[in-house]
């Protein structure tokens, strides 16, 4: 049996340390192993989703190159750089859709001279065929609602009970704000709800579907495509038509309960001091 020299000791210590890695060679060793993952997955993401690379070189179509000049000509000192958006002057209109560009741009409401508490409407600044361009080229570059092609009113000759349902969605959704009789009403915060009767069906439709100032959105969860077209025909048959319910007076727009009781009222204060007149003269 050999002793343990200390010799012997020693050589042993010098021999793991000579078979051991260093702690900066494991170090780097690790580093390179993980950057060896790192482009390994990226290599599999590309392979597998081209797409998410190709979207950026997207052509834009014909109106929406016109649209682009003419957002870059109006819009782009408060909406930015391709919509981004500028702080303090203007949102984003990424997601925002063609629809909220059609109801803003179409009826005026932009470009605003001024930032107030709401958007007034006054005369367009732009034809249809341009609000239809930037329409389009914000659809492209940011995606959004859109306002359905076809009809957006249903003809009650052919669906009578539409004028019925959309009343009763009206009355439900709308006349909060609006009144019965659509002729809109103040909100708080300098705020309002603007007139229907001039409203077009076009501008209706999308204001439910974006929600524009103090209005909520509409979307086909809360509201079909069909029962919009219903809402939409009750306002453009009955409200817009003047076919009011409760006659001449069209008090309150409720129909012809406040009429009757107005004229009850009247009719009994009458009576009553006519009574006293002829019972003072006797």
């Amino acid at each position: 049996m050999t002793s343990d020299t200390p010799a012997r000791r020693r050589a042993r210590v010098f021999a793991r340390r000579r078979g051991a890695p260093s702690r900066a060679r494991r170090r780097v060793g690790a580093a390179v192993r993980m950057l060896a993952a790192l482009a390994l997955a990226g290599g599999v993401y590309t392979a597998f989703t081209p797409g998410a690379f190709a979207e950026d070189n997207t052509p834009l179509s014909t109106a929406a190159q016109q649209g682009k000049e003419l957002f870059d000509n109006s819009c782009i000192s408060c909406h930015g750089r391709d919509g981004q958006g500028v702080e303090g002057r203007g949102p984003s209109l990424i997601g925002v859709g063609s629809a909220s560009v059609e109801f803003q741009v179409g009826t005026g409401r932009m470009p605003m001279a001024r930032q107030e508490a709401q958007a007034e409407q006054k005369p367009p600044q732009f034809t249809p065929d341009e609000t239809k361009q930037l329409a389009q080229y914000i659809q492209e570059i940011g995606g959004g609602p859109e306002i359905p092609s076809g009809d957006l009113t249903l003809d009650p000759k052919t669906n009578p009970e539409a004028l019925a349902r959309g009343g009763e969605l009206f009355r439900v959704n709308c006349t909060s704000c609006h009144s019965f009789t659509g002729a809109g009403g103040a909100l708080s915060s300098g705020k309002f709800a603007p007139s229907l009767h001039d409203a077009t069906p076009e501008q209706i439709y999308a204001a439910m579907l974006t929600g524009p100032q103090n209005m909520p959105v509409f979307g086909d969860n809360q509201l079909t495509p069909d029962q919009k077209r219903e809402i939409i025909t009750y306002i453009t048959v009955q409200l817009q038509d003047n076919k009011d319910a409760g006659g001449i007076f069209n008090l309150g727009g409720y129909g012809p309960a406040t009429e009757g009781m107005a004229i009850f009222l009247v009719g009994i204060t009458i009576l009553v001091f006519t009574s006293l007149w002829i019972a003072g003269k006797s």
